[in-house]
């Protein structure tokens, strides 16, 4: 393997070694273990972690209906024209371009993520951003409060809010200051929200639907069997083939490679469930002899194909006045979660990859990484999608060894070549990607364990927030539940101890997760402060011994500005790294 190991030095010296930082390029913050051939592996395996999200968040998506019109009244279950072949295959257009527009978007934002912020990462639409937008916002068949296109205009608006709060440093803070709890349960709460949808009809495996007596009934029949309510009769519970294939071929499956740490798990699932639902001679297929089977199989035949985005490109509506209220709820929601989503998924990748800086709490990038993410989430409402987010799989190719930007750059280039394949990812059935859903939920609620359980004044607000979001079918929801019990109880406690001068207060309240608005680096971004202190080439950064390039601030050392590891060495006569 001598000849890799050559390329990679070569590599590492050129243009792209220096851009990228390899290790061996001579600039001063190289990343240590970084090599291209590694790095392009690690691309790949971040591609095969996600590319499960084209089928995914065009299934979701789809659900709303988009573009489509429905003139149908509501029937009992809620959800209209859930027969009707016509806006079905309205639908089916609808989902084809979705798949264009998830891999497009993914592809530009991954790449430029690589490019610009040269961190290993992967961007596109986020996993419970989709179903709040699809479920809570849209509503399944448009029968929400929101039509789609206002809907994404509030994104639209939304990536443009947040590259302001990106280039004022505010994101970041913000983040910081939302209570430890509330993070915590924000991911635990879409993992169950996550749960609950790939279980239920159309979006899952169709093993819950929402009941008559009960609010949630058992089901798993085949659909001819389902009443107009959408109920099972008891005769037909848990006999839907679908359904048993999709737990056992796309969960059960999945499970075993994920466990024994096999790479493109979660696609290999999605990909045997599909494969098995093809055939049109099965009881099980995805193509069935109908005009709406016969749309999809004729387009599923092209296998390579370029499908144009002709139902959801630049479709905002402006017209926002009648739906203020809601407009402004989805807005919000979209800015506090998506907050929440990327900037602790950025945090968590960049200290995996080992790029925190210990003084700061700051990572190299984070201002590119949070413009790019901005501008990509309007980008992404013009294409169609629901906002972008950085994705926790980008871990894969973190462990494969990917440490710079060239790891995403790959990525980017892999979904660029998954556009040509539409027909492919069109035709992967919701029952292949139901469990995964599940596996997906799995993965989030692990954070319940972090939680602080000791300390009510913590564990209800978070405990609500949970409970609130699957319930409710709701990401707002349980947001707005936690946040207010959260300040409503802990707002009491501090008046109480106020009133009584300090004499009444909780048994247990040093137990409390401390909480401040004041966070460590300060809230706004170094380049103002570089402004602030006259440096004419403020947007330079000044490479200090102590602090992350991205501070681009010098320490003082007896009055000595201190700019190299070498002087910091000298003047503290130890080895370069103040205490």
């Amino acid at each position: 393997m001598g000849w890799i190991d050559k390329a990679n030095r070569r590599i590492a010296t050129g243009p792209v070694g220096r851009w990228f930082k390899l290790d061996g390029c001579g600039h001063p913050k190289e990343r240590k273990g970084s090599y291209f051939f590694t790095e392009m592996r690690a691309g790949l395996a971040t591609f095969f972690a996600m590319a499960y999200i084209i089928a995914v968040n065009a299934s979701i998506v789809s659900d709303s209906g988009g573009t489509c019109v429905c003139n149908e009244p509501v029937p009992p279950s809620g959800i209209p024209c859930e027969n009707n072949t016509e806006y079905l295959l309205c639908v089916s257009d609808i989902k084809k371009d979705l798949v264009t527009s998830t891999a497009a978007i993914s592809a530009l934002g991954t790449f430029c993520m690589g490019l610009f912020a040269n961190l290993p990462v992967g961007i596109a639409p986020g996993m419970g951003l989709n179903a709040y937008f699809a479920y809570t916002v849209v509503g399944k068949h448009g029968s929400g409060p929101v039509p789609f296109e206002v809907a994404l205009t509030a994104i639209f608006i939304e990536g443009f809010i947040f590259f302001g709060l990106a280039l004022l440093g505010l994101r970041q803070w913000l983040a910081r200051a939302i209570p430890r709890c509330i993070k915590l349960a924000t991911s635990v709460g879409i993992g169950l929200f996550l749960t609950l949808i790939g279980l239920t009809y159309a979006e899952g495996i169709g093993l819950v639907v929402g009941g008559t007596s009960v609010p949630i009934a058992l089901a798993g029949c085949p659909a001819e069997y389902k009443d107009e309510f959408g109920q099972c009769p008891d005769s037909q519970k848990m006999r839907n083939p679908m359904m048993w294939i999709g737990i056992f071929c796309g969960g059960v499956f999945t499970a075993m490679l994920l466990m024994y740490r096999v790479k493109g798990a979660i696609i290999a699932g999605i990909l045997l469930v599909s494969i098995i639902s093809w055939p049109r001679t099965t009881p099980v297929t995805y193509f069935p002899y109908t005009d709406l089977g016969d749309a999809n199989f004729n387009f599923f035949k092209k296998v390579v194909d370029f499908h144009p985005i002709q139902n959801v490109l630049n479709v905002q509506r402006w017209d926002i006045g009648g739906y203020g209220g809601q407009f402004g709820l989805a807005l919000i929601t979209f800015l506090y979660v998506d907050i929440l989503d990327c900037t602790g998924t950025l945090y968590s990748m960049a200290r995996y990859a080992d790029l925190v800086d210990p003084v700061t709490q700051d990572f190299e990038g984070s201002t590119w990484a949070y413009m790019v993410d901005s501008l990509t989430i309007s980008i992404g409402s013009l294409f169609g999608t629901p906002p972008v987010t950085a994705f926790v799989e980008s871990g894969a190719g973190i462990g494969e060894g990917g440490k710079t930007g060239l790891t995403a750059v790959s990525t980017g280039i892999c979904f660029f070549i998954s556009i040509f394949f539409a027909p492919i990812f069109a035709s992967i059935p919701p029952w292949a990607t139901g469990c995964v859903l599940v596996l997906v939920g799995s993965m989030m609620v692990q954070a319940v364990t972090d939680i602080n359980w000791k300390y009510l004044g913590d564990s209800l607000p978070a405990f609500l927030t949970i409970a609130i979001m699957p319930f409710t079918y709701s990401i707002a929801d349980g947001l707005i539940a936690g946040i207010c019990l959260y300040i409503l109880i802990n707002s009491l406690v501090w008046i109480i101890e106020k009133v009584s001068g300090g004499r009444i207060v909780p048994p247990n309240k040093e137990l409390k997760d401390p909480w401040t608005w004041r966070t460590e680096g300060g809230i706004m971004p170094p380049w103002m402060g570089r402004l602030a202190k006259g440096q004419k080439d403020f947007w330079r950064h000044t490479p200090p011994a102590s602090v992350s390039d991205a501070e681009g601030v010098s320490e003082r050392i007896d009055g000595k500005t201190v700019g190299s590891d070498k002087d910091t060495a000298m003047a503290t006569g130890r080895s370069g790294k103040p205490e």
